[in-house]
């Protein structure tokens, strides 16, 4: 039975500190009602998110037009890099994905991370086994499950992302069977077996 996640990195955000209530752009919320059109195309069963608003945010529409609540699933949160502000976030990327035990100060490794990412996943497939779920959540937790299905979701593989962007990841049962990018404006698709 194929389970089909539709991972949705958020759309464009405004920043402030405060990662948790950081809200999306006037561009991000554009962005989301693209997503939101998307999805209308994928069947979507459920819908679920980060706890972050914008995730939040980018999925919200797609929710509305199934009448249905979004799941809040805390462990969908983005992998925290670092409690302190850092210099280089470009060093310090490369720096954790050189080295899946590194973490820096107050932050989480790419291995913890990832272990709760998937954790989260393996769940959402138990629960919805056979459906068609929209996930909202964020670049870096987003391919850091991808990695554990598949090594070549990497640091590479995350500079390439877009800002929104959605892969459909099928599973048979917990196997990892396609990923597929659901391109917005459905020109092209790119696909991964």
């Amino acid at each position: 039975m194929i389970t089909n996640l539709y991972f949705v990195r958020h759309a464009h955000s405004t920043f402030t500190p405060d990662e948790l209530e950081r809200p999306l752009s006037e561009r991000g919320f554009e962005d989301a009602k693209l997503i939101t059109e998307q999805l209308k195309l994928e069947d979507i069963h459920h819908v679920i998110s980060s706890p972050y608003k914008r995730a939040i945010q980018t999925v919200e529409g797609v929710a509305k037009n199934l009448n249905k609540e979004i799941e809040i699933v805390e462990d969908l949160r983005e992998r925290m890099l670092s409690k302190y502000p850092i210099a280089n976030f470009n060093e310090a990327i490369l720096k954790v994905w050189s080295d899946f035990n590194l973490s820096l100060e107050g932050g989480e490794s790419n291995n913890f991370a990832q272990a709760r990412g998937v954790h989260a996943t393996l769940e959402i497939i138990e629960k919805y086994k056979g459906q068609n779920i929209a996930i909202g959540t964020h670049g870096n937790i987003m391919v850091l499950i991808m990695n554990h299905f598949d090594r070549k979701y990497n640091m590479h593989f995350w500079e390439q992302l877009k800002i929104p962007d959605i892969y459909k990841l099928a599973f048979n049962e917990k196997d990892l069977v396609l990923v597929k990018r659901i391109n917005r404006n459905r020109e092209s698709q790119e696909m991964f077996e």
